[in-house]
């Protein structure tokens, strides 16, 4: 093989390793579906069929079960579907066989890491903390944080089949809901100033789902509760 051979080769070689790299670190939020139009609409059905996403490479999203009977959450390529069993209980598989009436999704890549401020303490004082780190950076974009949660208020759709909805209120019905204390796992979120009520509610700026440690527990966060003691990890795209 001569020279000229050798240095196609590498820079083939370079181009593909950089090309996989481009696709998996892009960060570009996409968005199927709208919150609105299920809350709203009643558009249960689903708009998106999660194994269809063809870059799985480092993966993260979250929204809801279509006909709103349980959580999604992917989390760095792999998918975890939440429902709620008849005795009450969480039963939690693994599984891109799934479809969303809305979903929010990206591929992230590399992070930036943060120890989160002892003072920050609830999710409202989260959401600001979020936003002024992130003023100069692009929006929208995924964040992560790992560690001992002190309080999480979390619920699972559990829609009763034939649930006619036309609001939020409607949509509600039949939720699992469910606390933990002192839990260890992780939390994704999706950040946005300017998806409201697409992928985040109307009040808020952040869409968040929590995962337990073992796997075995996942839902959409309601409410979360830090006590400035537990070293909580942050995670921000680079």
């Amino acid at each position: 093989m001569n020279l000229k051979h050798i240095i196609l080769g590498l820079s083939f070689t370079l181009f593909v390793n950089f090309t996989i790299k481009a696709q998996t670190s892009n960060n570009i939020v996409k968005v199927s579906g709208a919150m609105s139009n299920v809350m709203k609409k009643g558009q249960l059905q689903g708009t998106i069929l999660l194994d269809t996403i063809q870059n799985k490479q480092h993966l993260y999203g979250l929204g809801p079960k279509e006909y709103l009977k349980g959580e999604l959450l992917i989390i760095d390529g792999k998918s975890y579907v939440a429902s709620v069993n008849e005795d009450g209980s969480i039963k939690t598989e693994e599984t891109f066989d799934v479809k969303a009436p809305f979903f929010v999704y990206a591929n992230t890549e590399n992070w930036k890491e943060y120890t989160l401020p002892k003072k920050i303490r609830t999710l409202k004082q989260l959401e600001e903390f979020i936003d002024k780190k992130t003023k100069n950076n692009n929006r929208p974009f995924t964040f992560k944080l790992q560690g001992i949660f002190a309080k999480i208020n979390f619920h699972i759709q559990n829609l009763p089949d034939g649930t006619i909805v036309k609001s939020p209120k409607d949509a509600h019905q039949g939720q699992g809901k469910y606390e933990r204390e002192n839990i260890e796992g992780e939390i994704i979120g999706f950040f946005s100033t300017e998806h409201q009520t697409v992928f985040t509610h109307h009040d808020t700026y952040i869409h968040i789902h929590f995962i337990n440690s073992e796997r075995t527990e996942m839902g959409h966060i309601d409410d979360l509760m830090l006590n400035g003691k537990m070293k909580i990890k942050l995670y921000l795209p680079k």
